[in-house]
């Protein structure tokens, strides 16, 4: 049998996880001296971890130990399953090298058991997206050989697109490349950033203002979007409920409202670099 995993970084929640097939691993944050793993611990409280951003906490995130791996994998393939685990990008962490000592140790007790992965090369909206994609194929009885070759040609075919509201939170992550971390503070400056295909953010350039900023959105998905009425287009956000509902009505009034619309609140651990106030979208793509 094959076991699908994925981490809790790439918005999926334990609700998704049951409809998809997925068992979940919680990627950890530290806020106000507390370290707390998402789902294990207790369920999230989105508005009240935003509220907290609002006034003012900072978390910092970090990577989980071979050990910490070992504990999710090693039950399925005590029960002679194979894994195939989608996962956030390599590119954003080191927490993947914990993995791979763990999945080596692992090979060493279970030398016939088989581990697949797949590098969405995003975060958030944009593995959420091709997570997915790859939970209808799994439904569907793809099998985990059909599932990565189909990963290899269409990870590069997502594109992420998204602002945030205050860059301290990146500024004190350093997650973005090419972005001036002082530039959101000024005069309502907003930097438009995306996931590129070595599965780094980078800063795409700026706009002023939240309107011109969600319409700036739109354009990336009017002029890269690829057959999106047959994919879904996920709006993220951290927090922005009314901001989704303004991108919602934006994107039924341009492409129709047979688009398949699909909204995702930003997970804590990934939230903390970006903040609250923040959205985005991820959709098909010709290129990222």
């Amino acid at each position: 049998m094959l076991v699908l995993f994925t981490d809790t970084d790439t918005d999926v929640t334990p609700e998704v996880a049951r409809e998809y097939g997925y068992k979940l691993i919680s990627m950890p944050y530290t806020m106000d001296g507390k370290t707390v793993y998402p789902y294990e611990d207790s369920d999230v409280d989105f508005r009240a971890f935003y509220d907290a951003l609002r006034e003012g906490s900072l978390p910092t995130t970090s990577a989980i130990s071979a050990q910490k791996y070992e504990q999710y994998f090693e039950p399925e393939f005590q029960a002679g399953n194979d894994i195939l685990y989608v996962h956030f990008s390599r590119a954003m962490t080191a927490t993947f090298d914990a993995m791979d000592e763990a999945v080596a140790n692992l090979k060493q007790k279970y030398p016939e058991r088989k581990f697949y992965e797949i590098d969405t090369k995003g975060i958030t909206i944009c593995s959420y997206i091709i997570c997915l994609e790859i939970g209808d194929q799994y439904k569907a009885g793809k099998t985990a050989e059909e599932m990565v070759e189909w990963a290899g040609r269409e990870v590069d075919h997502f594109a992420t697109y998204f602002f945030a509201d205050d860059l301290k939170f990146f500024k004190r992550s350093g997650r973005v490349s090419g972005l001036a971390a002082t530039m959101g503070t000024l005069l309502g400056v907003r930097p438009i950033i995306y996931m590129n295909e070595e599965g780094k953010m980078v800063s795409k350039g700026t706009v002023k203002g939240r309107g011109k900023a969600m319409d700036k959105l739109i354009s990336y998905l009017d002029e890269l979007g690829d057959d999106i009425k047959s994919h879904r287009v996920v709006i993220g956000n951290t927090d922005a409920p009314e901001l989704v509902a303004e991108m919602r009505e934006m994107l039924i009034e341009k492409f129709g409202s047979d688009l398949r619309i699909v909204e995702v609140t930003t997970n804590p651990t990934t939230g903390g670099h970006c903040g609250p106030n923040g959205l985005g979208l991820s959709f098909h793509c010709t290129h990222r």
